[in-house]
């Protein structure tokens, strides 16, 4: 019973950090002016860039090297140009679903959606391990589960937050950053049912996830950021990634 409870803890503490992340839109009282939604979403474009390389990328790699017999580059390179392929394709065949609404966050948000699931599939993985009785599995699933949740605290402010700034209103907003966690839980529960298999296909999937983050980054976030050279934006946007990569090497 009390693996049970410790696995729940596992699964859910991602989510639950990145719904207190977009919890912070409350917290911002402005975001109308030009110069704030410039830095919101630079600071969301550092973010998710930063996030796609060490959350994302570099795991990705480690785990091809461990795994072959592809070499290590294949997985995440082509994984990070399908995903920015299949996304563009996925704009093209449902444009008016994406930019209904949010416009241009709706993108983001299936993005950040997309890079949560297979940090979720990763937990998931050490949960299996920590049922199986492997020895410091349990220690080993807490922390991985610890610090993942924190890294999704930024996350979670980087959908809420621009979402606001373009006029949503911040229970909206806020709902939809704590949703882009939603699917931390549900690829958990995948990975404890489909272990071997999914952690043959997790340097494709963690590919193919950042590979949505930097389309979107590079597509929408960074030229608003940058608009009209603003060097506020430019600055947020370096802000942004050191944050997330502090986070993601402290971790």
């Amino acid at each position: 019973m009390e693996q049970i409870f410790l696995t729940a803890a596992v699964l859910l503490l991602p989510m639950l950090c990145t719904t207190a992340g977009a919890a912070g839109v409350f917290l911002l009282r402005k975001t109308g002016e030009p110069a704030t939604r410039r830095m919101l979403c630079g600071m969301a474009a550092g973010i998710m860039l930063a996030a796609s390389v060490w959350s994302l990328l570099l795991p990705a790699i480690e785990r091809a090297e461990q795994q072959g017999p592809l070499p290590a580059w294949v997985p995440p390179a082509v994984g990070l140009l399908l995903g920015a392929v299949g996304l563009l394709r996925l704009e093209t065949l449902a444009g008016r679903l994406l930019n209904a609404g949010p416009g241009r966050c709706g993108r983001m948000v299936l993005a950040v959606t997309l890079h949560n699931l297979p940090e979720g599939m990763v937990v998931g993985l050490a949960a299996a391990l920590a049922l199986r009785g492997e020895p410091d599995a349990i220690s080993g699933a807490l922390a991985l589960a610890l610090g993942i949740g924190l890294q999704n605290i930024p996350e979670g402010a980087a959908v809420s937050l621009p979402l606001a700034q373009e006029g949503r209103s911040k229970c909206r907003a806020f709902a939809a950053g704590a949703a882009s966690g939603l699917v931390e839980p549900l690829g958990g529960l995948l990975a404890l049912a489909l272990a071997g298999w999914v952690s043959a296909a997790l340097p494709w999937l963690m590919s193919l996830a950042a590979g949505c983050m930097v389309c979107v980054t590079a597509q929408e976030m960074i030229p608003e950021a940058v608009e009209a050279d603003e060097p506020a934006g430019v600055i947020s946007v370096v802000a942004g990634f050191a944050l997330m990569m502090a986070l993601d090497v402290a971790l």
